[in-house]
């Protein structure tokens, strides 16, 4: 009988879709801090009443291992597997709460079950469990939607996300015995899927005068300061103004006259 072994998924829309309005959410940090809550009371349920959750992981390949799609994120194997996902997951979710509050639970469970059907297809023997699969699905979206849109702040969250969170590109790979690297990979799967098909609508930057197609340089008071070489002239501005000031003098009679 094959022995079977732990392994954790790592250890630390068609419609139009409108972007963030900061101001008006400013709790998005409650269901980030749900997702935290609940996986730290499902640990301490098995601490407390001796139980052992992880039968209930994603088993490759068996009927019975499906129902580990939906449970497998909220179990942990130990403290420091709890540990390492308890930050990313907080931190990413309330990034995806706060700048595409409209998506949250679109990509939060196409993630979730995305990831375990694809990591049920293609994992090893064994039990997959953890909610690093949903962090990377995370880190995933929010980069390459951030790319995708093209817009300031969203490109701001793709760097941190790089900048905080890029050495996790290793973990796509086996390079660690007991990580299920197969959830990760199927995490950021699903996250590129998701930043590609998701559809937001981004708010356009405002643009400067000499950026609007209208835009016409030769009644533009500004541009007046160049001759026809791009020679500035200082006091050419000055001349404009006097050209085109128009005098009218009107004459008005005395009594005497």
């Amino acid at each position: 009988m094959t022995k079977i072994q732990e392994l954790n998924f790592g250890c630390f829309f068609d419609r139009e879709l409108h972007m963030i309005d900061e101001k008006s959410n400013t709790k998005f940090w409650k269901y980030p801090l749900f997702f935290v809550l609940l996986i730290w009371l499902v640990y301490w349920v098995e601490v407390t009443f001796g139980f052992n959750f992880a039968h209930f992981g994603i088993r490759p390949l068996k009927f019975t291992g499906l129902k580990g799609i939906l449970f497998s994120p909220w179990i942990h194997s130990g403290i420091e597997h709890l540990y390492h996902n308890t930050i990313p997951l907080f931190v990413l979710s309330s990034a995806l709460a706060f700048f595409y509050r409209d998506h949250f639970w679109k990509v939060i469970i196409v993630g979730i079950l995305g990831t375990g059907i694809i990591t049920w297809l293609i994992g090893r023997p064994s039990f997959h469990i953890g909610a690093s699969g949903l962090i990377y699905v995370l880190a995933s979206f929010l980069f390459f939607k951030g790319i995708i849109a093209f817009h300031f702040r969203l490109i701001a969250i793709s760097l941190s996300v790089v900048f905080y969170y890029g050495s996790m590109i290793w973990y796509l790979f086996p390079v660690e015995d007991g990580v299920s690297w197969e959830g990760h990979l199927s995490g950021a799967i699903i996250g590129v899927l998701l930043a590609f098909f998701v559809q937001i609508k981004v708010d356009k930057s405002p643009k400067y005068e000499w950026q609007k197609d209208d835009f016409d340089e030769n009644s533009d008071l500004f541009m007046s300061h160049f001759d026809e070489n791009g020679k500035f002239i200082p006091n050419r501005f000055d001349q404009i103004i006097e050209d085109n000031i128009i005098y009218e003098y009107h004459y008005k009679p005395t009594e005497e006259e």
